[in-house]
This record gives structure tokens, C-alpha cells and sequence, in this order.
């Protein structure tokens, strides 16, 4: 676990890529894309064995059973597109529901997934931050672009703190990234830290050479 201050608000980021804020007992998370093995399939894409969903269901329960938090919140994304929402296999929606019992949960649309589950909004407002799923006028908190860190040269998901924003890593198992050193990441988040997801979860600046990155 990494403890992160933003917008004078303290937050404990998870090996997962799960964010939890104590101050509200929420955990947070983004980009679960539920479904998007199937989606691909659907439409004519690479056939990717079919289990992503239920592993991230099942990580997403641990760490609502570990944290037990008293509220949930998917900022967007939740689900690769709205028909894979209606086709989730029944044992994920058992899943679904046993986290629906454990604690509230709040859905913020994505582009991906403007219906969602539960109750969904565009944002939300808690305290000094916004939340939504693509960085807007800060301090927010966001998901959307699957923020990837390197270090060692290797490539780890991340959460990108700026002095205006917040962005979360992917939670879903089938899920891409863009660098957080590239032009679109580097641009919007401004001089500030990527914190890695994993063991250890090691905190570098953004936007350093690989030989100036450090532990």
C-alpha cells in the first residue's frame, strides 16, 4: 500500500489498483471493462480466452471483503460496452450482487458504459474533488486513459498524481495502457508522481528519463 495526499485529502493506493479513502470510507476504482473478451468476439476482433471478467469480479470482491468499505465507487468503464452488461454469465452477477450487499455502490458513466449498474451519474461531488471518468477542471479524481508506469524498464499500471489530478489505473484484467510519459498523459497531468501498481509499489516523478527514475 502507498499512502497518497491530493487536494489536501488522504488517500491509501492499492497493490491492485484499487484507491481507498479513508475520510469517506470509499474504495474507488476504474476501468473494470466487465466483458471485453466478449465484446471483442461480438464484433469480429481476436478471440481472447473468455475468464477476464470473472477474475477482476473476483479481485474486486477481495478487496471489498478486506476493506469493507462502506461505499464502492467505479468511476466509468465498468463494462466494455452496454450489451456485454446485459450478457454477464451468472456466476459474475452472483458476484456482483454479494458486493451490492457488502456496501453502496455508486457507478459514474463511462464512455464505454453509459447506463452502468446501481445508481449512475455523469460525476459526483464529494468534498473538495470531483468525480468522473475522464479528467476534467480539477482537482478531480478519473480513470480513462489506463495510466502505465515504467520503471527498471519494466511496465507497470499506475496512479498518476498532478497537482490537479488524480488518475487511476485500470482495474480490469484485459485492459491496455498509455505512458504516463507520453505527449496526451504528460500534457494533461503536469509536473507530479506515478505511483506503481504490485509488489512494493514504488513512486517515481513523471515525466523523467528511465536512468533519473528511483525507488
Amino acid at each position: 500500500m502507498r499512502e497518497i495526499t491530493f487536494a489536501g485529502q488522504r488517500f491509501i493506493a492499492q497493490p491492485s489498483g484499487a484507491l481507498y479513502w479513508p475520510g469517506e470510507d470509499a474504495l474507488i476504482v476504474a476501468d473494470l471493462h466487465l466483458g471485453k473478451s466478449e465484446r471483442m468476439a461480438r464484433r469480429g476482433g481476436a478471440l481472447l480466452p473468455p475468464f477476464e471478467s470473472l477474475d477482476t469480479v473476483i479481485r474486486l470482491e477481495a478487496e471489498v471483503l478486506r476493506l469493507r468499505p462502506s461505499r464502492l465507487i467505479s468511476l466509468g468503464d465498468a463494462f466494455d460496452d452496454d450489451a456485454a452488461a446485459g450478457e454477464i454469465a451468472p456466476e459474475i452477477a452472483g458476484r456482483l450482487t454479494r458486493i451490492a450487499a457488502q456496501t453502496e455502490l455508486l457507478w459514474i458513466a463511462g464512455n464505454h458504459d453509459p447506463i452502468g449498474l446501481g445508481r449512475t451519474v455523469e460525476e459526483t461531488q464529494i468534498g473538495p474533488l470531483t468525480l468522473r471518468h475522464i479528467a476534467g477542471t480539477g482537482p478531480d479524481l478519473s480513470g480513462h486513459y489506463h495510466p502505465k508506469a515504467q520503471i527498471a524498464r519494466r511496465s507497470y499500471r499506475a496512479f498518476l498524481v498532478g497537482r490537479d489530478h488524480l488518475i487511476l489505473p485500470a482495474f480490469g484484467t484485459y485492459t491496455g495502457g498509455l505512458d504516463c510519459d507520453g505527449p496526451e498523459l504528460s500534457s494533461l497531468v503536469g509536473a507530479g508522481v506515478a505511483v506503481l501498481t504490485g509488489p512494493g509499489m514504488p513512486v517515481r516523478p513523471i515525466g523523467q528519463s528511465a536512468a533519473r527514475q528511483s525507488l
